[in-house]
């Protein structure tokens, strides 16, 4: 699931694991005698989380200083020492000491804050003794700020960044300026750093659309040029400002851990009250209008363009075509059966198995099977920005209109924007929202639903 050279998405949860096991452990030592434990962790560890997704304590990176890491540890202190106070005037029957609640503080962040600091010098260690956890880098523009951030790249091996090249854009004719996208691909570099100054609006347009086709992150070094009517994403390198064109909520690995739980709970929940009794109804149906597998298994792509095998309850005749050709209105390869379940999505619910088993989410992008999707990468623009996420059961596209048979461009054009939409705004909230919708759809019917 994580792209090459990116612990943190490991990192973070564990990080999480162990903060949480910290704390309760040293209320157990310190404050056990003297309340209910039970309440205290619940209350506790819950109250931890909402406060470190407030305060992004977990949000340190490779080029995080030290002084940042400090500031967040300090912020969380006072926070969490607040919280504790609250908790014993709210449960005050347990007369809890005041010093024995400092006490407790202070030796949780001096746990958790020793902790902290040992994983970022340790991988700091680890990038500049092993070479590990690197991200391979170019730089596009010449001038004051880029030979700076070079020097950081060079320089800084700690934070873990391996910069290949440099172009001068000024000194490159147009033929050439495209063959530094062929460099960054025979080099498997990881991002891409502009000086927005020294490019043309057709040169940004061309590395914008270069990235996003090829999964490649892009950023850029602010000047006074307007850029594009996007969220960026502030950040800084050392004391370097780099902007990122597309800031993706579902790279934040504690967004990934939200929605990955929510994926376990929600499919096993389908598969176990509703898949466990309606397979054997549905099995049955199928098998008693056609021969040939109750299941119908189909190559897509889907998180970084990797192939899985994509399940559903079989509702066509066993056919040659099934993996070149969508089904279309009144298709004859489609089964009594199958038209029913196709109109009510139950073809679909197979598809909570590949949700458990990580190659899919609930919501997301809709997968498109391999031909196809190969078909739209070259012709559709930014049909790859697509494949940053999972892709997912049902979309914001499919509940916007875009479900169904692809008619003509105009209807993978629409889906691919939607999609993007979706990528660049996710949250737990819009994904319940796409649920409630889809499943509105299915009792009213959709007229592309065959």
């Amino acid at each position: 699931m994580f792209k090459h050279g990116r612990y943190s998405g490991f990192l973070r949860p564990i990080s999480y694991g162990i903060d949480l096991l910290i704390i309760n452990i040293l209320a157990h030592e310190f404050l056990f005698d003297e309340l209910n434990f039970f309440i205290f962790v619940v209350f506790i560890s819950f109250s931890w989380v909402i406060l470190s997704l407030g305060s992004q304590f977990y949000e340190v990176y490779r080029y995080t200083r030290e002084v940042h890491i400090l500031s967040l540890v300090l912020k969380q202190f006072v926070l969490f020492l607040l919280i504790v106070y609250a908790f014993s005037g709210f449960f005050n029957e347990y007369e809890l000491p005041p010093i024995a609640v400092l006490k407790y503080a202070l030796s949780v962040f001096l746990f958790i804050s020793l902790f902290k600091f040992s994983i970022y010098y340790l991988l700091q260690k680890y990038r500049t003794e092993f070479g590990g956890n690197y991200r391979k880098t170019v730089i596009f523009g010449s001038n004051k700020k880029t030979l700076a951030l070079e020097k950081f790249f060079k320089q800084k091996q700690e934070y873990g960044y391996a910069h290949q090249k440099t172009f001068d854009v000024r000194k490159i004719s147009d033929a050439e300026f495209q063959q530094c996208f062929r460099f960054i691909l025979d080099n498997g570099v990881d991002e891409i750093y502009c000086s927005i100054s020294e490019l043309s609006n057709n040169q940004i347009n061309d590395i914008i659309d270069f990235a996003d086709n090829n999964l490649k992150i892009l950023k850029f070094l602010p000047d006074n040029k307007e850029i594009y009517s996007k969220k960026l994403k502030y950040e800084y390198y050392d004391y370097i400002p780099i902007l990122s064109m597309r800031n993706i909520s579902l790279e934040e690995p504690i967004n990934q851990l939200i929605k990955r739980s929510f994926d376990v709970f929600f499919s096993s929940i389908v598969i176990v009250f509703v898949l466990s009794w309606l397979t054997p109804i549905i099995a049955f149906l199928i098998k008693l209008e056609s021969r040939g597998p109750v299941f119908f298994k189909q190559a897509r792509n889907g998180f970084n363009y990797k192939e899985f095998d994509c399940y559903k309850f079989r509702s066509m005749t066993p056919n040659k075509s099934a993996n070149l050709h969508q089904a279309t209105r009144d298709d004859q390869r489609i089964t009594k059966v199958g038209k029913f379940i196709r109109k009510t999505s139950i073809d679909e619910l197979p598809q909570f198995f590949n949700v458990l088993f990580g190659d899919m989410s609930v919501v997301g992008p809709r997968p498109h099977m391999v031909s196809h999707a190969n078909m739209y990468a070259k012709r559709i623009d930014k049909f790859m920005v697509r494949h940053f996420v999972k892709p997912g059961i049902t979309g914001l596209a499919q509940i916007s209109g875009y479900r169904g048979e692809v008619e003509s461009d105009k209807d993978i054009i629409g889906r691919v924007r939607y999609d993007i939409f979706y990528i660049e705004n996710w949250s737990i909230l819009l994904d319940l929202k796409i649920i409630f919708r889809t499943f509105l759809n299915i009792v009213k019917g959709e007229e592309k639903a065959y």
